[in-house]
């Protein structure tokens, strides 16, 4: 356990953060926030990020976009870029002499980095803020991870223990960024939303997410479409609505002109949340979107399929018994899924039938998503707050060892 902080206020402590996608600049913003906020005495900011880390005072080394990279065959394609921008990533952050370096999700760009740091500076703490999905597939990273990163800041409640069981580093649950909206969440009123879109009051809301990548829409939108017409042959005819992200929005439109009904596409942030409540049920691509519907309050069921190489590696590697963070959240098997071959038009609407109607499978998913926020609750503070303690208790570490051999 890293001590509690006694910096000196005098000093100015350095922090080297690493980000290596837009999901972790934001991170590492509020993150650096909540440092500055926390009265522990000046604090430079040096590594690489995106606008968001840059508007809270930190130049990046080079622009995010160079290493922001998705997808194994456009990762193979810039693999010597990107192996460059590690070891200037690695050489920058020697340079900077930092007391504390945070890496940022990403694992693929910011192990590297922590790994090749901790041969050539020891010396320096090596904190991991958002855990790769070691309880999920390949777990041998976690006691691997020892080696290069002293601690684990974790947005799961259930990934401490995973650690453990797994021989990784410390692990504390930080608490997910979307804790922070809660009461934002509570309070939201979706009648504009239903207002603006016409929405009658004798069908009931089926809210839609075909995925929020190229490759998960591509897959999911057609069998989500066909779902919705097996949906309509058994009586069940819901207005549609599919919040999508900017980029995709073209695509999506596209797309579902082949479905049965004329979908309702909402992209603003808030009418995404409008939907989720106003919704009776959801059908989903996995990922983080069913822990927004869980926080939401939405029943749900959810779908997802890759393609065949990445469907036989992780098969061979996966470890998890579901693919649902309710699901793990939660430590019982509420909300269904069905994946690759399970993930057929027939099914999805089977299981959301069962959903929609008031009966058994909807009474114990509304029982579980009442319980979700509790399960996810911190002590005290924001998720940001609680990971920058953590992070400020290790620069002092740091800092105290550099005074203790006199280095200032």
């Amino acid at each position: 356990m890293l001590p509690a902080v006694t910096a000196d206020a005098a000093r100015e402590r350095t922090i080297f953060l690493v980000a290596g996608e837009h999901s972790g600049d934001a991170l590492g913003a509020k993150l650096m926030a909540a440092v500055s906020a926390s009265n522990c005495g000046p604090v430079r900011f040096a590594g690489v990020g995106g606008p968001l880390m840059d508007a809270q005072g930190m130049r990046s080394l080079f622009p995010l976009s160079d290493v922001a990279i998705m997808g194994i065959g456009a990762i193979l394609a810039k693999l010597p870029h990107l192996y460059r921008r590690v070891w200037q990533t690695v050489d920058a952050a020697i340079a900077a002499d930092p007391d504390v370096v945070v890496i940022i999700d990403s694992p693929e760009f910011t192990h590297p980095i922590a790994r090749r740091l901790r041969r050539r500076r020891p010396d320096i703490a090596i904190i991991d803020y958002v855990s790769p999905s070691v309880w999920a597939w390949r777990s041998g990273r976690a006691p691997r991870m020892r080696a290069y990163v002293d601690h684990v800041l974790a947005l799961l409640p259930f990934e401490p223990a995973e650690y453990v069981r797994l021989g990784g580093p410390p692990c504390t649950y930080v608490g997910h960024p979307l804790i922070e909206r809660l009461d934002w969440i509570a309070t939201l009123e979706p009648a504009p939303l239903a207002q603006r879109l016409a929405l009658s009051t004798t069908s009931p809301v089926l809210v839609v997410l075909p995925g929020s990548r190229r490759s998960e829409v591509e897959r999911l939108v057609g069998v989500f479409g066909a779902t919705i017409e097996r949906l309509m042959q058994h009586g069940v005819t819901p207005q549609v609505i599919v919040p999508t992200i900017g980029h995709l929005r073209d695509l999506v439109a596209e797309r579902v002109r082949a479905w049965p009904v004329v979908p309702h596409l909402v992209s603003d942030e808030t009418d995404k949340w409008r939907a989720f409540k106003l919704a009776r049920a959801a059908l989903a691509a996995s990922g983080t979107v069913a822990l927004e519907l869980g926080l939401a309050g939405t029943p749900m069921v959810v779908g997802y399929k890759v393609d065949a190489v990445l469907a036989f590696v992780v098969r061979r590697m996966a470890t998890a018994t579901t693919i649902i963070l309710p699901n793990l959240i939660l430590e019982r098997h509420v909300f269904r899924e069905f994946v690759q071959e399970d993930c057929t038009p027939d099914t999805l609407a089977s299981a959301l039938r069962d959903v929609m109607a008031d009966g058994p499978t909807r009474t114990a998913q509304l029982a579980a998503l009442a319980e979700l926020p509790g399960r996810m609750a911190i002590s005290e503070g924001t998720p940001s707050e609680a990971a920058a303690r953590i992070v400020m208790r290790a620069a002092d570490q740091g800092a105290q060892k550099r005074a203790a051999v006199g280095v200032v």
